[in-house]
């Protein structure tokens, strides 16, 4: 079976699920741009990669691309490669909306992957009904997980042609680099310049990720700490930078909350090895690979709520606890919680390795191979005028 597989850039987490999923068919992996316009990701070289790899564009990033452009790379890249089935990445943006129109003009069937769920945005119900129409024109669907699954069902897929697993890092390396990195604790705090106990967070510095109450509720952690307190190490960096580091000095925290800015994938093991506690607050947020790292890493979790990953990965007082994202005194509590006397951090750490193990690569590659049989049963849908007619207003908006 060949199988096209579409991401935006190719970051550490694809290149991880597609070196998993190697053996699910003949495999091709089109990357829209070298450069993510999220994420300063240093590029990798993937190594003798056992698929074949086409990049659209050679600089810049999807959203400087002109449409018409993108359009034509797009059909010449799928034509070329001849696909049986396509991963479309999602179902909105102009490359889904590009690689869509190709595979229903072709009549091939179309794979998307999602990770959104119901509540992860404000819904409006004209916005859900052109969605059901674009999900319509899908066989199958490679989802995160259990909400995921739900909302693309909602949105028209049967149950049984979505399969979860899309939401995977590269957990053995954060195993053992990070199992390492603790053994080194000593030389590495010194060489990082990080406390003996800290909690740790890793975020764009973006609104959605509610940093400015993590700080709120690490403040109230601190001052209600009955044993001495920890620290809070913030990795990430971006536009509210300069907002935090203010919020910071007026909540009397300077010298206990660091920012050691953006790490490349590299670094970031050291931070996961030695750290006590991984904390995770997004107001929203489809996924949080993060918390996989950090799981991987051995870590009790704090993830919010409105984080799509939390209803599959957080088991409530075994390796973590979710909490609101808007009430900072159930996070300063849950801090207080973890970082007492006692606290039993190893074993939490053990089972957040024993659940994020079911969530690895491999997984990705069972739901990936799940997900193209399923659509060759389907085979590939035949547009409706209006799916049609839709996906040229989209694709030229």
């Amino acid at each position: 079976m060949r199988i096209t597989v579409i991401f935006d850039n190719f970051g550490p987490y694809h290149l991880a699920r597609l070196r998993a999923a190697a053996g699910v068919g003949e495999l091709a992996a089109v990357e829209v741009a070298a450069s993510s316009a999220e994420y300063a990701w240093a590029r990798r070289d993937p190594g003798a990669a056992p698929w074949r790899i086409v990049t659209l564009l050679e600089s810049g990033t999807s959203r400087e691309v002109q449409q018409r452009e993108l359009i034509q790379k797009m059909d010449r890249a799928l034509e070329e490669l001849r696909p049986e089935v396509v991963f479309v990445p999602g179902w909105s943006g102009r490359a889904a909306f590009a690689a869509l129109a190709w595979c229903a003009r072709r009549q091939i069937p179309a794979v998307t992957m999602s990770e959104s769920t119901e509540w992860d945005e404000a819904r409006a119900g004209w916005k859900e009904a052109v969605k059901r129409q674009l999900v319509g024109l899908c066989s199958a669907a490679l989802v995160g997980g259990t909400p995921h699954q739900d909302y693309i069902v909602r949105l028209g897929l049967p149950r049984d042609r979505a399969f979860p697993g899309y939401d995977a890092v590269d957990n053995d390396y954060f195993s053992v680099q990070a199992a390492e990195c603790a053994r080194q604790a000593a030389a590495l705090r010194h060489q990082h310049g990080l406390p003996e106990k800290f909690f740790l967070a890793s975020n764009r510095f973006i609104e959605k990720k509610n940093l400015p109450r993590l700080l709120e509720a690490y403040a109230r952690y601190r001052k209600q700490a009955a044993a001495p307190p920890w620290d809070l190490v913030l990795l990430g960096d971006g536009a509210l930078r300069p907002a935090l580091i203010a919020l910071r000095s007026a909540l009397g925290v300077d010298a206990s909350v660091h920012l050691p800015g953006f790490k490349q994938y590299p670094e970031l093991p050291a931070y996961y090895g030695l750290a006590g506690a991984f904390i995770h607050a997004s107001t929203t947020e489809q996924w949080g690979l993060v918390v996989n790292e950090a799981m991987a890493g051995g870590l009790p979790v704090l993830v919010s709520n409105r984080c799509g990953c939390a209803t599959d990965l957080v088991q409530s007082g075994a390796n973590g606890f979710t909490f609101d994202p808007l009430d900072v005194d159930q996070l300063a509590r849950l801090m207080r919680q973890v970082s007492a006397p006692g606290f039993p951090l190893a074993a939490f750490g053990a089972e957040s390795r024993r659940i994020i193990a079911q969530w690895g690569p491999e997984r990705f590659a069972r739901g990936a191979r799940a997900a193209a049989e399923c659509a060759q049963r389907v085979g590939p849908i035949r547009p409706t005028f209006l799916q049609t007619q839709l996906l040229k207003l989209l694709l030229w908006k």
